[in-house]
């Protein structure tokens, strides 16, 4: 596909989207309104290229490709493209406000996706003019690894757009998945309970956190729900679980977990804060 992709926030999903898109072609802009922001993700990004070519996975040549294609900016009046991706913090008014302001730049047949984990696409395209360009793109970390994209249709996403993200993702080597606008979509809401339940035991005191990884490790799974959860980040990790709290007018089966609340009051957020249920060198 001959298409810009640019993604607005230059964090790890961000950085992780953008490496993606320019791996499999595409030309890519990366915006963060913090102006250090895109150069540290294009630092992160260096670094797993330099992994992929050390490994033999992509030449030299392939890798000066690949940086080529990435356009680093904290100007928004530079994110235009076919699509624009937004992988900013988990706030509706925040998200509203910056496809409102994107709006400015790019005119009505430019998609919007949301890389929301949980948030309601519907209620996303209340605010937003031409909502019929707005749908949900939920990647999973790290995106240039995980293969599944969720495509989320909003009550008025129309079926071209629809459409056209699917087709995005197949050219970005993705597993794309559609699914109607819920609470926690599909993967969070399946999953909610491997994190919830697991902290559970923890707080009763059945098993520490180290054993319950390694028992479900042991069982299968490929990351236990505490390593995943320092993965993923406690603060995201949480912020779903109270969403789906409200969604589902608190069900007791997805109350959030006190032990993960205080970590994330103490600023414990997991790898990318250095500390989390495990200890990590904080990234940055």
């Amino acid at each position: 596909m001959n298409i810009t992709i640019c993604v607005c926030g230059a964090g790890t999903m961000g950085s992780g989207i953008a490496q993606l898109a320019a791996q499999n072609g595409f030309e890519t802009i990366l915006f963060d309104v913090n102006e250090a922001a895109p150069e540290h993700a294009l630092g992160q990004i260096e670094k797993n290229l330099d992994y992929l070519q050390h490994a033999k996975r992509i030449t030299e040549s392939e890798r000066s490709g690949i940086l080529k294609r990435i356009q680093l900016t904290s100007d928004i009046e530079e994110c235009t493209g076919e699509i624009i991706i937004e992988a900013i913090a988990e706030n509706l008014e925040a998200k509203t406000e910056l496809f409102n302001e994107l709006s400015k730049y790019n005119n009505e047949e430019v998609i919007f996706a949301s890389n929301t984990s949980s948030l309601s696409i519907s209620r996303l395209q209340e605010g937003i003019a031409f909502p019929q360009r707005v749908v949900g793109m939920h990647f999973f970390n790290p995106p240039y690894i995980m293969k599944l994209v969720e495509v989320v249709r909003g009550d008025r996403t129309s079926e071209e757009v629809a459409q056209a993200v699917y087709e995005i993702c197949l050219s970005l080597g993705r597993t794309p998945v559609y699914c109607k606008d819920a609470p926690g979509f599909i993967v969070n809401r399946v999953a909610r309970h491997y994190y919830l339940e697991s902290l559970k035991v923890l707080e009763s005191g059945i098993a520490s956190y180290p054993d319950i990884d390694r028992i479900l490790e042991a069982s299968g799974f490929k990351m236990g729900p505490f390593k995943l959860m320092d993965l993923i980040g406690l603060d995201i990790n949480l912020e779903v679980s109270r969403q789906l709290y409200q969604a589902f007018d608190q069900a007791v089966r997805f109350n959030p977990s006190a032990l993960q609340t205080e970590k994330v009051d103490q600023g414990k957020l997991g790898k990318k804060s250095g500390q989390g249920f495990y200890s990590y060198q904080k990234e940055g």
